[in-house]
């Protein structure tokens, strides 16, 4: 390094040596009385609204620049429970809009866009029986809000997957519409804006923070199907998918999260659990690709084994096509085996349980009542997948205690049969006490038992691993919290119970 003494010299006489060339120069050529001020952009008979456009799109880019590398791991709180007696889906929570409003939505897997309820809307529920109130939310009630156009480029891009609607005889102000049908029927149609969402970022410093970042989500104004039953009815749906107006990638787009994400999702009746834009790290962590090119998370099933013996299924009816294939979404709460399959892998589970275990069918379901645990009267199931990896599927991740009387517990197998498709689906069911991690800037999916109570490591940008854990967010005296309780009386439980049990005609 060189002595500070010299340092000071040298640069003196570069200043004086600067000077000297400007006056030289001043001197040859005298500088015009104005400069001339070329615009890169016309702005005759451009609308405020797309100027301002191009400006956020300017400085998205200038913040990507100037972050350089991802900030850190935003971390959502995690309530609901995969019990479909109880709560029969998981939820977080999102802050949107100046002044921030929270919402409660759905996290689904399955799907890619954030929707919230808007004002008016049409067969939206009022109430929930999740005992949590119901928002809506208003884009003239945000001083951040603004509507995206059919001319906006990312409804154009959305528009090229199926994402966004808009019609040859829209004007180029027109709203940027979508109409999405999830798989149980349900569906939702609105138009999408812009606004600031609200989240904590865990840094490397050991630090959580707040932050946000402007984002696009759907403005929900009708809604139909099971989406307007106030059972279990919450504001909205959290797409987790892959694609451009997905909040993962435009937070990884903005350069404030990395593009992975991971939940670990607590399979006991008061639920819970972790979900994060970052990748949980565990030692017992395996991985498989994903099929590339899908609009959902599909991964290579190849074959299934009960009891350590793999199943006669023909392997060629998971391979992934427009018909066939298995799919990972949170946003299913029980299981779907391919048709093909159904018959074998319950035939497969009746044989192998224990002697004492009391078989029976009811209402087409292969259903079976034990005093013993599920652990040591039922087999382990066994998933296995491209790149040599297994799943391991304990009873609990496969059957549905329905009912118990005394010391009588009545099961029931919980995967339910895909009538007439060869789509195999694994929801929350099988998802719960693993931690899975999406993948998706190596288009591979991970997974391992855990459980989900305990903290997590997660990796941070500066490649230092920090906890995260259940307890991060507790609200317990917020008046919005989700109590759950038993969507069934207990005594048509017990009734139904003694009838199965004293009216079965089908018994081992």
């Amino acid at each position: 390094m060189r002595p500070p003494e010299v340092a000071v010299v040298a640069v003196a006489a570069l200043l004086l040596v600067a000077a000297a060339a400007a006056a030289a120069a001043e001197s040859a050529a005298p500088l015009p009385a104005a400069l001339r001020l070329e615009r890169a952009v016309p702005h005759k008979g451009v609308a405020l609204e797309e100027l301002r456009r191009r400006d956020a799109a300017r400085h998205r880019v200038l913040r990507r620049r100037l972050l350089g590398a991802v900030a850190g791991v935003v971390d959502f709180p995690v309530e609901g429970s995969a019990n479909p007696y109880m709560v029969g889906l998981y939820f977080t929570r999102v802050k949107l809009g100046n002044p921030a409003k929270e919402f409660f939505v759905q996290i689904d897997t399955g799907s890619d866009i954030l929707w919230v309820t808007c004002s008016p809307c049409t067969g939206c529920p009022t109430s929930s029986g999740l005992n949590i109130q119901l928002e809506s939310f208003s884009p003239d009630s945000s001083s951040t809000s603004s509507r995206i156009t059919c001319s906006d480029d990312r409804c154009t891009a959305a528009l090229q997957t199926g994402e966004a609607i808009c019609q040859t005889s829209d004007s180029p102000s027109s709203p940027c519409g979508y109409t999405f049908t999830y798989g149980d029927g349900s569906g939702t149609s609105g138009y999408y804006v812009s606004d600031t969402m609200f989240f904590e970022t865990v840094m490397g410093n050991e630090q959580t923070t707040n932050s946000s970042a402007s984002i696009v989500f759907g403005c929900s104004n009708s809604q139909s199907g099971d989406l307007t039953k106030a059972d279990r009815a919450v504001d909205g749906i959290f797409g987790f998918g892959q694609h451009q107006l997905s909040v993962v990638s435009q937070l990884n787009s903005l350069g404030v999260s990395p593009k992975v994400f991971s939940h670990c999702l607590k399979g006991s009746d008061n639920g819970g659990g972790i979900l994060v834009l970052g990748e949980i790290v565990e030692p017992g962590l395996v991985y498989s690709p994903l099929v590339p090119s899908q609009p959902h998370y599909n991964l290579n099933l190849e074959s299934i084994a009960v009891n350590g013996q793999k199943l006669s299924i023909d392997s060629s009816l998971f391979t992934t096509s427009n018909t066939q294939g298995t799919i990972v979404d949170s946003g299913t709460t029980l299981a779907y085996l391919a048709d093909g399959a159904y018959d074998p892998f319950v035939s497969a589970i009746a044989a192998a349980v224990s002697p004492s275990v009391r078989s029976l069918v009811s209402k087409g379901s292969q259903c079976f009542i034990t005093s013993s645990s599920v652990d040591s009267s039922f087999p382990t199931v066994t998933l296995y997948f491209m790149g040599g990896v297994a799943m391991s599927v304990k009873p609990e991740n496969y059957l549905l205690q329905q009912a118990s009387v005394d010391n009588n517990v009545l099961w029931c197998i919980g995967w339910q049969r895909n009538q007439g498709q060869e789509i195999t689906i694994l929801g929350d069911l099988v998802l719960k006490d693993k931690i899975f991690v999406y993948d998706l800037a190596n288009m591979r999916m991970g997974w391992a038992d855990y459980d989900c109570s305990m903290s997590v490591n997660v990796t941070t940008s500066s490649g230092k691993n920090q906890y995260v854990n259940t307890g991060q967010f507790d609200v317990n005296g917020s008046a919005r919290r989700a109590s759950y309780e038993s969507l069934i009386p207990a005594g048509i439980v017990t009734m139904l119970v003694h009838m199965l049990i004293f009216s079965s005609s089908s018994r081992r």
